[in-house]
């Protein structure tokens, strides 16, 4: 069947026969020839000019559709939100059974999707298959087993201490579900950052809107197709769109907001959140450091910086590395085996790699592209530095030494390019981490116990790992509980 717009098409009229409506018209490649269609929708409803013509192989007749352009403003966000809220208080979505039907049902998605996510991760990222499923799939099948294992445990009602005063009585502390959740989601792992804090949202009992990533749009959309088959369309929606979609829903009063991405977005939704005083989760990015001692195993903390920066979606990544910090003396041993490390990984020639992620558009091309011609750090480059604008690709770079005001150095990186950093002393690094934001993740790499006691109890993160990168809370989680 192919479908042709009514609005190239020359003199024609609608008649209302009662029971149906029909069309007749002239196309314009065919003078003179005259064509009846019967019209749907019924003629209850007011028809627009602009009409879609669906011709069947099978018959000579044509039949018309009208043309629905939806547009999702304020009021349809209002809507949306009456009838979650109305979902929620039948109870239903507050039952055992119905959480663990939508978390089988999840699982059973991935299952049998697993081709089409892969599929629709690489026409964002170029995101290689085994990447997509250990960094994506894996984590929401993983997300959804501990769901389903803990579930009865976490809705139990926990028993709690009462004071004498109260005597003989009895106290326990109740879960109960929010009520409507708007969860906004990133595009650097599109599927699994959508998909996990839904399944913490569902497991909690509430009646969620996700809303994915306009910047990978491949995933998005197949996110609106999977949850509209495989979920309860009366407690669990996609909402697709931009920043007028978001700020349609944003304008509405939710029961929690659960946002991962950049901090000045993040402070947008705060924003809009507070004139509801509505609670909300922010996972915010920084510049996540990894300090390297002398006295370390070079290669293995080489693989590991590697696999922690450009294996991770090509730094692409909130938790991978953003800077090095290290001595003057170990740095020029510590480039050399970063360059063995890129080349092991994707050969001598990273460009060509298939096991590298493309950058995710042109937006954020030219912003790291920016970042690397800025005058103060360009002539820094150790390694690396080809790029491809037409491909979106930008080769594992490394710096040595840039200058602590250049734009390197001032905002999150968020792609394949490492500043490295030295110092006289490594205890020195402490101070230039604590100058900075709280980093969502602070790496070490030390055989010195009491350089890690140093290091733990001096520097403020989200989460730190010792000896490697990644490895963090954060990427470990299953399920982020609403």
């Amino acid at each position: 069947m192919r479908s042709l717009c009514v609005e190239p098409f020359q003199n024609f009229s609608v008649v209302d026969t009662g029971a149906r409506r029909t069309l007749t018209y002239c196309s314009p490649w065919k003078t003179n020839h005259k064509h009846e269609a019967v019209l749907f929708p019924p003629p209850s409803r007011p028809i627009r000019k602009s009409l879609c013509i669906c011709l069947s192989s099978s018959s000579k007749l044509p039949v018309m559709m009208e043309e629905e352009k939806k547009t999702f403003d304020a009021n349809e966000a209002a809507l949306l939100v009456k009838e979650l809220n109305e979902s929620f208080r039948t109870g239903k979505t507050k039952s055992y059974e119905w959480r663990v039907s939508q978390l089988k049902s999840i699982e059973k998605m991935v299952v049998e999707r697993e081709k089409d996510i892969c599929e629709a991760l690489y026409k964002d990222l170029s995101k290689p298959e085994f990447e997509a499923f250990v960094s994506e799939i894996a984590m929401v099948k993983s997300s959804c087993k501990e769901a389903l294992k803990e579930l009865k445990h976490w809705m139990k009602p926990e028993k709690a201490k009462t004071s004498m005063a109260t005597y003989p009585s009895s106290a326990e502390i109740v879960s109960e579900p929010l009520g409507a959740v708007l969860v906004i989601s990133t595009w650097n792992y599109p599927f699994a950052l959508s998909v996990k804090p839904v399944i913490g949202a569902i497991t909690a009992g509430n009646a969620t809107v996700l809303k994915p990533s306009e910047i990978a749009p491949a995933t998005s959309s197949l996110l609106s197709k999977l949850f509209e088959e495989y979920l309860d369309r009366s407690a669990v929606r996609v909402v697709e769109g931009d920043v007028p979609q978001t700020t349609a829903l944003l304008e509405q009063k939710w029961d929690k907001i659960f946002y991962t991405g950049s901090p000045r977005v993040g402070r947008i939704i705060m924003t809009a959140a507070a004139k509801h005083l509505t609670p909300v989760v922010l996972e915010l990015g920084g510049k996540c450091p990894a300090v390297i001692d002398s006295d370390v195993d070079l290669q293995v903390t080489a693989r590991r910086i590697v696999a922690g920066k450009w294996q991770a979606n090509n730094g692409q990544a909130c938790i991978s590395v953003d800077y090095i910090i290290t001595t003057k003396d170990f740095a020029p041993k510590l480039i050399d085996a970063l360059r063995k490390g890129i080349e092991e990984c994707f050969g001598t020639d990273p460009m060509e790699s298939k096991d590298i992620s493309r950058i995710v558009s042109s937006n954020h091309f030219s912003r790291l592209q920016s970042l690397m011609d800025e005058y103060k750090v360009y002539n820094k480059i150790v390694v690396g530095g080809q790029r491809n604008q037409k491909e979106l690709k930008i080769a594992p770079t490394i710096f040595l030494d840039v200058p602590g005001d250049s734009q390197l150095m001032q905002e999150e990186i968020f792609g394949p390019l490492l500043p490295i950093i030295t110092v006289e002393n490594v205890k020195d690094s402490i101070d230039l981490i604590n100058s900075k934001p709280k980093p969502l993740a602070a790496y070490l790499f030390t055989n010195n116990d009491k350089l890690k006691n140093y290091f733990v109890q001096s520097v403020s993160s989200g989460g730190m790992a010792i000896n490697d990168t990644v490895l963090h809370p954060k990427s470990l989680v299953s399920s982020n509980r609403l």
